[in-house]
């Protein structure tokens, strides 16, 4: 659509208000909402102000004074507002430049479209993430000088068997009580019994039904590995910062349909101990013309510039860890020796290994790699942008991705091992591995020094140094005694 599309639709709708979403440089959406009269079609042009002092790794106070930009493109009724709302998705902008904002995470992804584009490479970038998450009954924490501890609630955890009656409150806020009727997944044996051990399947699709209503389209959604509400929905791949906006909208209606049924969703890569994570396998190719480029007669029917993308990739997964894996918890499923794609090597078919082409379909328009490393945490338009801009650094260069690892790393001896290159084992050090390797990123100004730099710096001291210097209650039950 466009701007005057935009004004008709919201007509056509009775819409009342118009709301506005934007990123901030972290990876959560931001909104203010204005009346449908402050919305005329200049404002798709000049902009909106607003106040960013308080936006998480924007500008100081001295200099807080920002622009939204609405990208008419993306407007559509917002699904949870009581009165009708038109959402629509912003570009950020320097009132006094108009310049695009170097640290606003849209713009990244956009100047990565545009850098794919000026290099002749290809003309589209699609990618298609398969975020995993929880859906859990309630959840509490607290973390204090003087304690800290979490409680996660879960109809469908398996711990709950033991429970003989399970107490609640309904709607109209009267207890219930009602017996335990069993029926929990068992540790790592989620994926994917029927009804009634997996609960949730109308609530799932709930949420694919609301996320049809803003224009994504869903593939398939089912309960996953883990106990206690783990999920996944496929959506359908789109161009890079289509599929971010997504990304977005994604996140947005799983928390607020789990929220309709008194329920509470994380994205947190690893919310309980002894079982599996959530991770967000990234599927990616590029086209030009509405040709695939990936598609070939190398291994796994690859192109060679398939291959060097591959190439591109783990040269600078460790990387590209601060980027898609990039909070501390993201650390506590990336760990060697178990299921996690810690492996920085490639197969047709090998789960463990952190890049897997997969075989389902011989169509050349199915050729695409699957980066299986990052997790839901992570900031799409960075990420996504970080993913593009080190496979075109592989293809540019001509970097050999080595030999595939089509064998199980579990029967491989430490030996055999020691060679094959690993993602960071801490957010520590894959920031220090983006501080020595981001020249690739700099590429076209796609990123700037001081985007990288103020990520760094963020991580380190908002995540990083607070976890660093906290007791665990786990540490008392090692330690207390000694």
């Amino acid at each position: 659509m466009k701007a005057k599309d935009v004004i008709g639709f919201a007509k056509d709708k009775k819409v009342v208000m118009v709301d506005l979403k934007f990123m901030d440089f972290v990876g959560m959406w931001q909104h203010f909402t204005i009346p449908i009269a402050e919305l005329g079609e200049e404002v798709f042009e000049e902009g909106l102000g607003f106040d960013g002092s308080s936006i998480r790794g924007w500008q100081p106070i001295h200099a807080s004074d920002m622009m939204v930009v609405p990208d008419p493109a993306s407007a559509t009724l917002d699904p949870f507002m009581k009165d009708p709302t038109l959402s629509l998705i912003c570009n950020i902008v320097d009132p006094v430049t108009r310049e695009a904002y170097s640290r606003d995470p849209r713009n990244v992804a956009q100047k990565a479209e545009k850098y794919l584009r000026r290099l002749g490479i290809g003309d589209q970038a699609f990618f298609g993430p398969e975020a995993e998450f929880f859906i859990f009954d309630g959840v509490a924490y607290e973390a204090g000088p003087n304690l800290a501890f979490y409680r996660i609630e879960s109809e469908e955890g398996q711990w709950s068997t033991g429970r003989e009656t399970e107490r609640g409150v309904d709607r109209e806020g009267a207890i219930i009580e009602r017996p335990n009727l069993g029926y929990k997944p068992r540790y790592k044996e989620g994926y994917f019994p029927v009804a009634p051990t997996d609960s949730q399947q109308d609530l799932r699709t709930e949420m694919c039904r609301v996320m049809a209503e803003v224009g994504i389209q869903v593939e398939r959604q089912h309960h996953e590995v883990a106990t206690a509400g783990q999920a996944e929905i496929d959506i359908r791949f789109d161009t890079l910062t289509r599929c971010a906006d997504k990304l977005m909208w994604f996140k947005y209606v799983i928390k607020n349909v789990a929220r309709r049924h008194g329920k509470t969703v994380t994205f947190m890569p690893k919310p309980l101990f002894g079982d599996n994570g959530s991770g967000m396998h990234t599927h990616q190719s590029l086209w030009k013309e509405g040709k695939p480029l990936f598609a070939g007669e190398g291994y796994a029917g690859l192109s060679q510039m398939a291959m060097h993308y591959i190439g591109g990739i783990l040269k600078h997964g460790p990387a590209l860890a601060a980027l898609c894996n990039p909070t501390t918890n993201s650390y506590k499923r990336l760990v060697p020796g178990f299921e996690a794609p810690v492996n920085l090597a490639y197969s047709s078919r090998n789960r463990s290994a952190s890049i897997r082409i997969p075989m389902y379909s011989p169509s050349p328009k199915a050729k695409r790699i699957e980066f299986r490393s990052p997790d839901p945490s992570c900031n799409g338009y960075l990420a996504f942008a970080a993913m593009l801009m080190a496979g075109l650094d592989g293809i540019e260069n001509k970097i050999d991705p080595g030999q595939p690892l089509d064998k199980d790393i579990y029967g491989l001896s430490p030996e055999e091992l020691k060679d094959i290159p690993k993602m960071p084992g801490s957010l520590d050090d894959a920031l220090v591995a983006l501080e020595r390797d981001h020249s690739f990123l700099l590429k076209g100004d796609v990123f700037t020094e001081d985007v990288i730099s103020t990520w760094i710096s963020y991580k380190l001291e908002k995540e990083v140094n607070p976890v660093r210097m906290r007791p665990s209650p786990l540490e008392f039950a090692l330690y207390f005694d000694i």
